[in-house]
């Protein structure tokens, strides 16, 4: 796990653009993300493996199944969304974002379990991968430009949010939608979760996360950006959509921490304008907490 932990650390802070990257929106299946292993967990055994286990035993599971590739393959689909943004005298920036067609999720597509995990986590296996999380804007775009529109399910609160059980029960409730719905696995599908996302505010709360969405429809979100709850925290309804560190700026490949700290290119990505110093922000989070 400590290999896992530096080559995520590594990959954040230097971010590696590859010529197979640049092209891997159009690619279908992510191609960074290792195969499945024909032996590996489906997510019932997975629910069943740590039902019993702390939240910190638990999170270092998911973290170790992910990292594994353990991943079905309707979560797989790397998806282009765009955003465009106004620049000085008048110009306009179409830039695209490479994302996942949902969130990430333990399994085979025929038994699979969304796992909410704690932002270190979220992180580390985002940055083995060559990608990272998204921003609040990016988040309403992907909605927006969703497939597939599912309805969130809250459920009640208290201290079971971040149980094993919980997570099964809306993952259940998520399935069932999908069912009736006819969902084609694959598309890109938004609603369901909550996203956990950068923003510049974490400068100012190192020890927290950031968490953004559920989304009723386009710009009404249930959840409006938060960090107030600690980085450790994890409950049912977090989700982490995996987003690639290249983009497209008008069809030239750029590492989207270039763009979130550029002050002109930042505006496509980040309602709140640059990010200072990502990289570094994105190192400090990815470190262990107590």
């Amino acid at each position: 796990m400590r290999r896992i932990w530096l080559l995520a650390i590594c990959a954040i802070l230097f971010g590696p653009v590859s010529a197979r990257a640049q092209n891997s929106c159009a690619e279908g299946k992510e191609p960074r993300l290792p195969s499945r292993a024909a032996d590996a967990m489906p997510g019932s055994a997975f629910a069943a493996h740590v039902a019993a286990m702390t939240e910190s035993e638990r999170d270092a599971a998911i973290g170790a199944e992910l990292s594994a590739g353990n991943i079905p393959s309707f979560v797989r689909n790397l998806v282009p969304v765009t955003l465009d943004a106004a620049v000085p005298g008048g110009r306009i920036v179409h830039v695209t974002a490479c994302v996942l067609a949902d969130y990430l999720a333990i399994g085979s597509d025929r038994d699979a379990i969304f796992t909410p995990m704690r932002l270190r986590t979220a992180l580390a296996v985002a940055g083995q991968y060559g990608f990272t999380l998204p921003t609040s804007r990016l988040v309403d775009a992907i909605y927006a430009q969703a497939a597939i529109h599912l309805a969130p399910q809250p459920l009640p609160a208290g201290d079971e949010m971040r149980s094993t059980g919980y997570y099964l029960h809306h993952n259940a409730l998520i399935e069932a939608q999908r069912a009736a719905l006819g969902v084609v696995p694959g598309l890109l599908t938004a609603g369901h979760m909550k996203d956990l996302v950068l923003t510049g505010r974490l400068w100012r709360f190192l020890d927290r996360v950031a968490i953004y969405g559920w989304h009723r429809g386009e710009n009404d979100p249930i959840q409006p950006l938060s960090t107030v709850h600690g980085a450790n925290y994890a409950d049912y309804s977090h989700g982490v959509r995996l987003v690639s560190s290249t983009i497209l700026v008008d069809g030239v490949p750029m590492s989207i921490f270039d763009a979130l700290e550029d002050p002109i290119l930042a505006r496509a990505l980040n309602g709140e304008g640059p990010i200072a110093n990502l990289r570094q922000l994105l190192g400090i989070l990815v470190q262990p907490r107590l």
